[in-house]
């Protein structure tokens, strides 16, 4: 049985989630929908992104994303579908799928791009404003009822692929960002843990704080205590133990953090 995963910037208090569901079940009712998220930040296409990347490895073969956060909607902007290997993406083509492609890439993997221009696989009226229901719902549906990727539109070469910030070396270490901010506070960074690979101490500065050393767990520390640990995703995460790391260093998207190696 196919699954669709939804991820929008819709929100949990109004119609347009549900709506995605009734679309999907009218063309194929058997299959199965399981919410990723419906509170990205609104209009947020790199941390729509970034969920997508965390989240794509731990479904089945076959599983279709279909992800709306689409400030682009009713512009000349592209829906598109893609095949990352054995995982399908259905939505706008405004670079929401730039980690996963690029992840894709170094795998190794397939990769298939089609410019959503069929429009007998869409809603019969399609309207400027919520291409989510009237475009990539039933696409993702029709997929999901078994229509090649290619009846859905033209292939592509040239999808919309954003700026993801690298960390950049220095003399002593790399200096990186802030690309993430969670539920509980936590920072997630740019770094992953190859670059952690030396096999040196480490001394991590963040808004003035030094934190020395990573953490295999938060429970090794002491509540309120600000710790580094490689997070579920292999990113470099800051937090405070039982705490909210975002709160208590005043930190935003986009700032700095300096890793030196020393010993």
């Amino acid at each position: 049985m196919t699954v669709i995963t939804l991820t929008t910037d819709f929100g949990s208090g109004d119609h347009e989630a549900g709506v995605l569901k009734g679309v999907i079940w009218q063309i194929a009712p058997d299959v199965k929908i399981a919410d990723l998220s419906h509170d990205i930040a609104p209009h947020d296409i790199f941390e729509a992104g970034i969920l997508l990347w965390r989240a794509v490895p731990y479904f089945p073969d076959g599983t279709i994303h279909v992800v709306v956060v689409d400030p682009g909607v009713g512009t000349s902007r592209r829906g598109i579908a893609a095949r990352f290997g054995s995982q399908y993406f259905v939505g706008p083509d405004n670079g929401l799928v730039s980690m996963l492609l690029e992840k894709s890439e170094e795998n190794g993997e397939i990769i298939e791009f089609v410019h959503l221009d069929q429009p007998q696989y869409w809603m019969p009226e399609v309207t400027n404003v919520f291409h989510g229901r009237d475009v990539f719902a039933p696409v993702a549906a029709h997929l999901a009822e078994g229509i090649p990727m290619n009846l859905l539109g033209s292939p592509i070469i040239n999808p919309i692929r954003l700026n993801i910030p690298k960390p950049t070396r220095t003399t002593q270490g790399w200096i990186g960002l802030v690309i993430h901010i969670d539920h509980f506070g936590n920072l997630s960074t740019n770094f992953q843990a190859f670059h952690f690979s030396q096999q040196k101490e480490v001394m991590i500065i963040i808004k003035g704080e030094k934190i020395a050393g990573l953490v295999s767990t938060f429970g090794n520390s002491r509540p309120g205590t600000l710790v580094a640990v490689l997070d579920s995703s292999g990113l470099l995460a800051i937090s405070v133990v039982n705490g909210n790391a975002s709160e208590f260093l005043q930190a935003s998207v986009g700032d700095k953090i300096e890793v030196i190696f020393h010993g």
